[in-house]
């Protein structure tokens, strides 16, 4: 056993802590991924190229943690396995898909090991840190896999919670992995497309309205923040050349949250937009009609946080 934690800074996740004793040796967070967390055994005929040998996996986005632990060859995986359950458990978590070494298929542990924890692996390359004989339980351990995937509702949110876990074997320490997913949105805005103004009109020509997605509120606001002004200019820039033109501004959220309260909201958006080039741009507000849709029009599906960055838009429709 090492000493100590071997990741300075390192912490367990306030959702599992450790198994007492047992030592922090890899870790990793991401703010904002992907990845597969198996939820089903390992197929009987696995290996065909291009699939996952899983009977099931659940590709999941949002902030992910990954941490690594190596606890004491006193101790059995049955035992350190049966304490995360319990917890599991009286946290009101429900258990997603569970399985006990044979029960889990012929070579779980070696497609775990390859596919999480192996050194040259991603993540594996980052999660020890240089650190790699601290990896040696998880490849001496493949054959008696033990495994828990669990999830919470929490905010109207699923957070997912993986637990992997071999026995000491051949005088080398057991080794826990947990894998945990909570549904952070993804933070938007680092790339940017601005239309101009030739190009609304030309999208408005071809299909009657374009999206936009250089108008930004506050999360719950219906406030236009300053970074909205480039597109502001653009789109009164289109107005002007256009006089005769006249549109609908159609505020479109998406599906997350009360569908009332994204309706009211969406509107105050498009009215916003309204104020801004009837006030600042001198638009005349009878070419321009709000109407705040919430999510019935999604342009993406809503079960993703790429699709619904998507759906979080305003249009141009013309009247």
């Amino acid at each position: 056993m090492p000493p100590a934690d071997t990741v300075p800074g390192a912490q367990d996740h306030p959702l599992l802590s450790r198994y007492a004793g047992s030592r922090l040796v890899g870790y990793q967070v991401k703010d904002y991924d992907s990845t597969p967390l198996v939820a089903g055994r390992i197929k009987k005929n696995a290996g065909r190229a291009g699939e996952s040998p899983f009977e099931k996996t659940l590709q999941l986005e949002g902030r992910i943690t990954r941490i690594a632990y190596n606890f004491s060859i006193d101790r059995s995986g049955l035992e350190v396995m049966r304490n995360y359950r319990n917890a599991i458990q009286a946290a009101g978590m429900s258990i997603v898909f569970a399985c006990e070494k044979d029960a889990c298929g012929q070579d779980f542990g070696q497609q775990e090991l390859g596919l999480k924890l192996m050194p040259g692996s991603d993540p594996g390359i980052q999660l020890f840190q240089g650190a790699t004989q601290y990896w040696s339980p998880f490849n001496y351990g493949r054959m008696t896999p033990h495994y828990v995937l669990a999830s919470a509702q929490r905010d109207g949110a699923t957070t997912y919670a993986a637990v992997y876990i071999v026995d000491p074997v051949q005088g080398h320490n057991g080794g826990v992995y947990v894998e945990i997913v909570e549904p952070v949105p993804m933070e938007t805005g680092k790339v940017t497309v601005d239309l101009s103004a030739q190009q609304m009109a030309d999208r408005i020509s071809a299909e009657g309205k374009v999206a936009l997605y250089g108008l930004y509120f506050d999360t719950d606001k219906a406030e236009l923040r300053p970074d909205s002004k480039p597109t502001l200019e653009q789109m009164a820039k289109l107005l002007r050349q256009e006089p005769a033109l006249q549109v609908f501004i159609v505020g479109h959220t998406d599906s997350q949250g009360a569908y009332a309260h994204n309706l009211e909201l969406s509107q105050k958006r498009a009215e916003a937009i309204v104020h801004a080039l009837s006030a600042d741009y001198g638009i005349d507000a009878r070419r321009l009609i709000a109407k705040g849709v919430a999510s019935v029009a999604p342009a993406a599906s809503n079960d993703t946080e790429g699709g619904r960055a998507k759906n979080r838009r305003v249009e141009l429709v013309k009247q």
